[in-house]
């Protein structure tokens, strides 16, 4: 199994697999924000965007194996003062060589972990209808709540539907704070 580890700081070293993540998934059909064909060129502009907005704003989790990116996940918390309670999930990638190995739900259990920890009792995401991952949320105990028609396009460039779900963390303890 892959070792998760959260990525605080810029780590250009990173990118080069991170890049060979990104465009896996999406040549694979993954609907993560752009279109196929994904060029080494706009991978690594996204990932040097991730690696600078790292911080308060945006967490990285990474699962390496011998040097080589598996998978990764990103938790970007609510900054506005009434929201500081949730958190958007995003961006959860594994590899296509290293799927069905454990490794999504030991990166979503990182994820949910620290934001617990940080006192995060929400989390919420989307993803495509009928794709790989919404079984995986579903799998994991997060709870659908609905489906927006023609929110984004796949890889491809064809619409598709939209899934949000959401899910309650236990921090038993802990109060919202300003």
């Amino acid at each position: 199994m892959p070792t998760i580890r959260r990525i605080r700081y810029a780590e250009p070293g990173l990118i080069s697999g991170l890049c060979g993540l990104l465009q896996d998934s999406v040549h694979g059909g993954a609907s993560v924000g752009f279109l196929a064909p994904l060029s080494a060129e706009a991978a690594q502009r996204y990932w040097q965007q991730v690696m600078a907005a790292l911080g308060e704003g945006l967490g990285l989790w990474v699962a390496e194996e011998d040097g080589a990116v598996a998978g990764a996940v990103q938790l970007a918390p609510c900054l506005k003062e009434n929201g500081r309670h949730r958190a958007d999930l995003q961006k959860l990638f594994v590899h296509s060589e290293w799927r069905g190995r454990g490794i999504a739900t030991a990166l979503m259990s990182a994820a949910e972990t620290a934001a617990a920890e940080a006192g995060i009792s929400l989390l919420v995401l989307d993803t495509l209808l009928g794709s790989a991952a919404e079984r995986i949320y579903v799998h994991l105990g997060w709870t659908r709540v609905g489906e927006i028609p023609a929110y984004a396009a796949s890889p491809d460039g064809e619409l598709h539907p939209t899934v949000y779900f959401y899910k309650t963390l236990n921090i038993q303890g802990r109060r919202y704070q300003t």
